[in-house]
């Protein structure tokens, strides 16, 4: 049996309905079923000069390469590059009955596109992003994970000003993501004993409290503590050379103190198949690594590799649950 994965176009201006329509040109270890709106999907596909067939979940699809679609039509017409607040609700209502059906076990994985968060609050609903509502839908705790062929990257903290970092690395928040990204690489990457390398958070990783205390009273104490019970932690590391190839052979993902200490490097390494992947959900996410792109929506040029890359990984992180 092929996972089943729930398709979120993303906002309806960007280039997101573009991805999907390229999508839909390809054939998928996974039945995908897209969320979002029939019109603009079709519109995205006009555009594109590409065939978009679409069935609903009850029908039984009349061309090899069709996709089933749970219709939420968007209120206004939507602008290629001119989001509208309008649309919001309807965008927002997909997310979480995707999900709901991730939970219910109706489907596997949940693959999203971008959204854009500025927006989304000037349609009158609060939002830091799709992972934090994913994860108050689901209660539970997440890490995010980027990752591409070359390497992957967990961050202890994400969108943090620098200087409110420091503050935020402490003990059990630093245990906290150990454990959740340990038991993500064992349960869904397959990985029976994952070594993670865990990045200090100053130059040199603190140069034994030189440079910085926090490896000393934070980072080494909660490692030590969490290698007595069986987890593989290698670290801390200094950040200027963990990623030394030679180095990253010997890890399975590494853990990054904040945003830019980690994915630079990864997006340096492959920006086109980079995704971002939540870990503690009770099902598999994975979102493209980029944004709506609204200075490219509307004229063919947008990249679907990320997306291909979204839909591939969660397609194989669903197998692996359900045993496909």
């Amino acid at each position: 049996m092929r996972p089943r994965l729930a398709l979120i176009p993303g906002e309806p201006a960007g280039i997101g309905p573009e991805l999907v329509v390229h999508a839909a040109q390809q054939d998928w270890a996974a039945e995908v079923v897209v969320y979002g709106d029939a019109v603009v999907l079709r519109r995205a596909a006009d555009t594109l000069g590409l065939p978009l067939h679409l069935h609903s979940r009850d029908e039984a699809p009349q061309h090899p390469r069709s996709l089933a679609i749970v219709d939420y039509p968007h209120p206004a017409v939507t602008r290629f590059g001119t989001p509208d607040p309008a649309n919001v609700p309807s965008l927002i209502n997909a997310i979480s009955h995707a999900a709901r059906a991730c939970i219910d076990g109706e489907l596997d994985g949940l693959v999203t596109g971008p959204v854009h968060k500025a927006v989304i609050n000037q349609g009158g609903i609060t939002f830091t992003g799709t992972t934090d509502l994913l994860a108050a839908q689901a209660e539970c705790e997440v890490v995010m994970m980027l990752a591409n062929p070359a390497m992957r990257v967990a961050l202890q903290t994400v969108h943090l000003p620098l200087r409110e970092v420091a503050d935020r690395i402490t003990p059990d928040a630093l245990e906290r993501t150990l454990r959740i990204v340990d038991a993500a690489l064992r349960a869904q990457f397959g990985i029976v004993a994952p070594t993670l390398a865990v990045l200090g958070l100053n130059p040199h990783a603190g140069e034994d409290g030189h440079l910085g205390r926090e490896e000393l009273d934070v980072i080494i104490p909660t490692l030590d503590r969490l290698r007595t019970e069986g987890l593989q932690l290698a670290g801390p590391l200094p950040a200027d050379t963990a990623f030394l190839p030679d180095k990253l052979r010997g890890f399975d993902a590494v853990l990054a103190m904040y945003h830019d200490q980690g994915l630079p490097v990864l997006k340096h390494a492959d920006f086109a198949n980079a995704v971002n992947i939540t870990l503690g959900l009770p099902y598999p996410r994975v979102a493209v690594d980029h944004g709506t792109a609204l200075d490219l929506a509307g004229i063919g040029k947008a990249d679907p590799s990320s997306l291909f890359a979204a839909i591939r990984t969660c397609a194989q992180l669903a197998a692996r649950r359900v045993g496909a």
